[in-house]
């Protein structure tokens, strides 16, 4: 494929001075008080760089939307999210979380890797554009959300009211892993979400121990009914869960069995010594890729004490990622009907706010293949492009409502704990992923007729 190499680079100065900027000003997931700050501090940066900028306020969050016309009708739209994980005790942090330090070409802050690295990174190359060139190669839509990590609740109802705002011709998000090259992944889609919530309740106070004979302990019961949902051999036990999943096309697992994932680094970085089942190679792609999941995140009692006791109330927290043909509205009548058929009715089940149907384009899109070679100027050679990969993302909601393609591009590397204490990534990563959007543009807007919907 065609493609023009843009001769724009990104100023490494201004990108750390405006990543620090960001970085300082805390925006831990579901604090309303910090996101509001944040939202605010990610307009003005939008509007240094010269977009046209609205601040939509929500029953959660404020999302940030940021537009901009450019030489040729095609316009791209990049989905990115301001709100972090929690830090965790700092004692476990090298520095304050919330300073940016660099040591060796490697910076280290939360929001870094995942979060705000990419949205400036994509800034940044915004800026070089306009510097260089005086304008866009193609227009461009920005939507900055602050609930990106708790499933996205007021996402949807905002794109339903700026679609006027919000017109585009492909999206694009920032997420997923990199092969055993250290290369990033793309992706022509992302997984869907499902977050639920279980709760078991016991008597109205807190019994001695000695009682487990002659009184219901929640905990057990919901231990129990946990194990009617998913099995220790690692099957999802909902009646019905697999009928619609869809195994992959001869091509998907042709690039699936060329696929390599740097199986020996991830473990090191993650202090694992094997995975699921011993996988390995094909296996451990094909999953990762291919299968949902139902992962147990939390489980409670209250009162919460070091006594021995028999808790009141006990809850538990589960999110489902799905794969395409899976929709969240129908996998939540079926975890409630196997509740019911297993006699779990005292049960309480709730389904927690967000969540979204998983998104796919068709790999030979015109868009995504753009995508792919984008890394060729960037990386030596074109991306390897994955259908989906271990992570879920609000593209669906785009897709649908915007009638466009979407695709995803990683920046997080193995070891970048993106969850966990000192979150850090090369610099050189952030340089190159807005060198990517940069090469991205260009080629969208010297081929727009081929690339959009």
């Amino acid at each position: 494929m065609p493609h023009v190499s843009a001769p724009t680079s990104i100023a490494v100065d201004r990108l750390i001075n405006n990543l620090q900027r960001l970085c300082a000003q805390p925006t831990s997931s579901g604090q309303m008080h910090e996101l509001v700050t944040a939202a605010n501090l990610v307009a003005e940066l939008l509007r240094q760089v010269g977009l046209a900028v609205k601040v939509v306020q929500t029953a959660g969050a404020p999302v940030v939307l940021g537009w901009k016309a450019g030489r040729t009708p095609f316009t791209l739209l990049l989905y990115h999210h301001y709100d972090v994980a929690p830090t965790g005790p700092w004692r476990a942090w090298f520095h304050e979380p919330f300073q940016l330090a660099e040591r060796e070409g490697v910076i280290y802050g939360r929001g870094v890797a995942h979060g705000k690295g990419p949205l400036v990174a994509h800034m940044e190359a915004l800026r070089a554009l306009l510097t260089t060139e005086g304008n866009l190669p193609c227009g461009l839509v920005v939507v900055v959300e602050g609930a990106g990590l708790t499933g996205s609740p007021d996402l949807e109802e905002v794109i339903r009211q700026h679609t006027d705002v919000l017109r585009a011709d492909a999206g694009l998000g920032s997420h997923g892993e990199r092969d055993s090259q250290k290369q990033p992944f793309c992706y022509s889609g992302s997984k869907g979400l499902l977050q639920i919530e279980l709760e078991a309740s016991g008597s109205a106070h807190t019994l001695p121990p000695g009682l487990a004979a002659s009184v219901i302990n929640p905990a057990w019961r919901l231990i129990w009914a946990l194990g009617h949902l998913k099995g220790e051999d690692e099957d999802i036990r909902i009646n019905g869960f697999y009928d619609m999943v869809e195994g992959p096309t001869r091509n998907e697992n042709m690039v699936l069995r060329q696929t390599k994932l740097d199986e020996t680094d991830r473990m090191a970085a993650w202090n694992l010594p094997e995975f699921l089942f011993g996988m390995t190679g094909i296996s451990l792609v094909r999953a990762e890729v291919t299968l949902p999941t139902c992962n147990l995140s939390s489980f409670k009692v209250k009162p919460d004490s070091h006594l021995a006791s028999i808790p009141t109330v006990a809850t538990a927290r589960l999110d489902f990622h799905l794969v395409p043909a899976q929709h969240p509205d129908v996998i939540l009548g079926l975890v409630q009907e196997q509740l019911i058929a297993r006699s779990c009715v005292d049960i309480k089940l709730t389904r927690l706010p967000g969540g979204y149907p998983p998104a796919r384009t068709p790999p030979d899109h015109p868009f995504i293949q753009h995508l792919v070679a984008s890394g060729i100027p960037v990386y030596g050679e074109p991306l390897t492009l994955l259908p989906s990969g271990p992570f879920s993302q609000p593209l669906a909601l785009f897709a649908q409502h915007l009638q466009i393609p979407v695709g995803t591009v990683a920046l997080a590397r193995n070891d970048s704990a993106i969850l966990a204490a000192n979150e850090h990534l090369p610099l050189e990563d952030l340089v190159r992923h807005g060198q990517l959007l940069i090469e991205l543009m260009v080629a969208c807007g010297g081929q727009a007729s081929s690339v959009g919907r």
